[in-house]
């Protein structure tokens, strides 16, 4: 992805404990020599999940981040906000702040056609714990949206457990992972996930997670249309795509279920397989048109 020398938004918030020139050295972040990966190989690859896929990995449930009913439990976190490091200091942090820009301007975009205004998301960088308003942010939850302060948070390690972990590696997994979040953001907005709260309450178990496989798959949508966006900002670069897609694949519930189950049960799937995922965000991606995302009529 092309993004260098580009615009950052200002709606970061920058929370994590070392950083710059700090514990991890110069334009490190959350680990020994972490930085923005360019090509994993062969295809590339990689991206989100995109939103609470590791939560789920981790036996948390993302329902209960959409609904933002998350406790609290165990460490303090650091409340303290920082100024995002210089422009050429923190290649990931750099990287973070400029794909968050080109979502704002695609959404600004989007919403004035539709005679809306778009009200951006910040996006919290953190290490390790830290608070929300749906509870604890911990990094092994993986990527989340609150919709109850309207913050997107990550802990930056997590693109490397992307990459090593679920072998999805490459700068624009990374910028999937954002555009998925940021995803629901827009969902947020547009009243998609107050309404998904609300009739949850009358809703089994069962029927609660199908309903969050449909959320969770239009944001994958929305990410494909940021894509899309980012193609004709001429920002995309040969596999770029190809990256997005192999993410898709490796975080699919099924596949996710399988590698660390050793057995996928659909009932419980909260995501989308991994053949959902990849198609949907196509389809965000080949469209460019929000219309395409309805997950929401028909099957999926």
């Amino acid at each position: 992805m092309k993004w260098q020398g580009r615009k950052r938004s200002s709606n970061i918030e920058d929370r994590r404990v070392a950083r710059g020139g700090g514990m991890f050295g110069p334009g490190r972040v959350s680990g020994p020599g972490m930085r923005i990966p360019t090509r994993g190989g062969g295809m590339g690859i990689g991206a989100i999940v995109v939103i609470l896929i590791i939560g789920m990995a981790f036996g948390i449930n993302p329902l209960a981040l959409l609904e933002g009913t998350i406790s609290p439990t165990g460490g303090t976190g650091s409340q303290t906000s920082r100024e995002l490091p210089a422009e050429g200091e923190d290649e990931l942090a750099d990287f973070v702040a400029v794909v968050v820009q080109e979502t704002e301007d695609l959404w600004h975009q989007v919403f004035v056609e539709n005679g809306l205004e778009y009200e951006p998301t910040t996006v919290v960088l953190f290490s390790g714990q830290d608070r929300s308003a749906c509870g604890l942010a911990d990094a092994r939850m993986g990527p989340f949206y609150c919709p109850a302060d309207n913050n997107v948070y990550i802990d930056l390690s997590f693109y490397e457990q992307l990459h090593r972990q679920f072998g999805a590696p490459g700068d624009f997994a990374q910028a999937y992972v954002l555009a998925h979040e940021i995803g629901h953001h827009v969902q947020n907005l547009t009243g998609v996930l107050p309404e998904f709260n609300r009739a949850r309450q009358q809703m089994s178990t069962g029927e609660a997670n199908a309903w969050s496989v449909r959320i969770e798959l239009q944001a994958d949508c929305y990410a494909g249309i940021w894509a899309n966006y980012a193609g004709q900002q001429n920002l995309l670069e040969s596999g770029d795509i190809a990256e997005a897609l192999n993410a898709a694949e490796q975080i699919g519930d099924d596949t996710i279920q399988q590698r660390t189950q050793g057995v996928a049960v659909p009932k419980t799937f909260t995501h989308g397989t991994s053949a959902q995922r990849r198609d949907w965000f196509s389809r965000g991606y080949e469209s460019g048109d929000v219309g395409a995302c309805d997950t929401f009529s028909g099957a999926v």
